[in-house]
């Protein structure tokens, strides 16, 4: 009895290092993910927005990604139904038609992340991708301020003043940026037009955030099912504001005119990039997303240079450093017996998005079990717990 049960401990000490070791490695497999989607997103689409000749119509770019997204979650849903169609319908029409108050809550931060998705084209039309990346980082700052508004939650001494070091930073960045920083620029790119664009799309980033916080607290639904209702309204309103921006050129020309290879690429890495952060963010805790968010800053730096003649000077390498900074320091757990105010720390509604393409979300609800299915166990979910 006594060889069995140490051979028995023996196996389960063999089997938690080993799930440890997996784990350890799925963090940095998000590490690189995170950084990859979130740099490639931004500097594809400069690069497509940049390219001579007639250009597509980013209104129905983000349609075509709420379209892709909404399957994707479809598809999974009938995985999880073990492809029983009928289980499957039954299921939609329960969450989504029956639960139609559930559902109608979702229409305000769809909407504000159909807006949000609008602007970021616009922002990153009018605007170096470098200096993009560095002055999104303003979502960590109203999503923290929305936070302590809306949800009353506490930040840290360390959050307060990484918060004015962000805000410092990315002042420094608009200095002397007059729009004709790369080579590839011309007279139809506004560089205050997508000042004003990317700094609307960190507001409605943070307000929705939170928003969605405060409404879904408590909610079991199915990231899935969430993404379905997210995507539902998203292609209406997409739809709504396609008609109001580009109705007769579209209608002249077509829903996919201007598509190219190229188009297409940052259409699937809007689409299905959200939804894989969503995924392996479950492996990544904030500090890992702080050094994420500030590997991709980086990296869209050096590819700007190579890719679009971006020049480097002291004032944007002063002012993203300490934007980098800011969000280490931000990420940077609370010291023990610190102020709280609520069993969720601050840093959970206002963690860092890595995305820009925020309508992708995994709510942090019970719905998280319902990615056991496709991911492996977490080293915390160990025996005991």
């Amino acid at each position: 009895m006594g060889g069995e049960k140490h051979k028995q401990e023996v196996e389960e000490k063999t089997a938690t290092r080993g799930q440890s070791e997996v784990n350890k490695r799925l963090k940095y497999v998000s590490l690189v993910v995170l950084v990859f989607q979130n740099a490639s997103l931004i500097l594809s689409i400069r690069y497509v927005r940049t390219l001579p000749g007639e250009r597509f119509f980013t209104t129905s770019a983000v349609v075509m990604a709420e379209i892709l997204k909404v399957l994707t979650c479809l598809l999974i849903i009938l995985l999880q139904k073990k492809f029983n169609v009928k289980e499957t319908v039954l299921f939609l029409l329960d969450s989504i038609v029956f639960q139609y108050k559930d559902t109608l809550k979702l229409s305000v931060p769809s909407l504000i992340y159909t807006l949000q998705n609008n602007l970021q084209y616009v922002a990153i039309s009018n605007l170096p991708a470098a200096s993009f990346q560095v002055t999104y980082q303003l979502k960590i700052l109203t999503t923290a301020l929305f936070s302590v508004m809306m949800l009353r939650k506490s930040l840290s001494k360390v959050q307060w003043v990484s918060l004015l070091l962000l805000f410092a930073g990315v002042a420094i960045v608009q200095v002397q940026q007059d729009g004709n920083k790369e080579a590839s620029d011309n007279s139809s790119q506004n560089y205050m037009v997508g000042l004003i664009a990317v700094v609307i799309s960190c507001l409605s980033s943070g307000f929705a955030g939170v928003y969605f916080e405060k409404i879904l607290k408590g909610s079991s639904a199915s990231v899935w099912v969430r993404n379905v209702q997210l995507g539902i309204f998203g292609m209406a309103l997409g739809m709504l504001g396609l008609w109001w921006n580009d109705g007769p050129a579209v209608a002249e020309r077509g829903f996919l005119f201007g598509y190219t290879d190229m188009v297409w690429c940052v259409i699937f890495n809007q689409a299905f990039g959200g939804l894989l952060v969503a995924v392996v963010v479950k492996y990544a805790d904030n500090i890992l997303k702080g050094f994420a968010t500030s590997f991709s800053i980086i990296v869209s730096t050096v590819m700007s240079i190579y890719l679009f003649s971006f020049h480097v000077d002291l004032l944007f390498t002063a002012g993203a450093g300490l934007v980098i900074g800011a969000v280490y320091m931000y990420s940077l757990p609370k010291a023990p017996g610190g102020s709280s105010s609520s069993p969720s720390s601050a840093s959970s509604s206002s963690s860092l998005s890595l995305s820009p393409s925020s309508s992708s979300v995994l709510p942090r609800t019970g719905g998280d079990d319902e990615l056991e299915a496709f991911l492996p166990k977490c080293a915390g979910k160990e025996k005991g717990s």
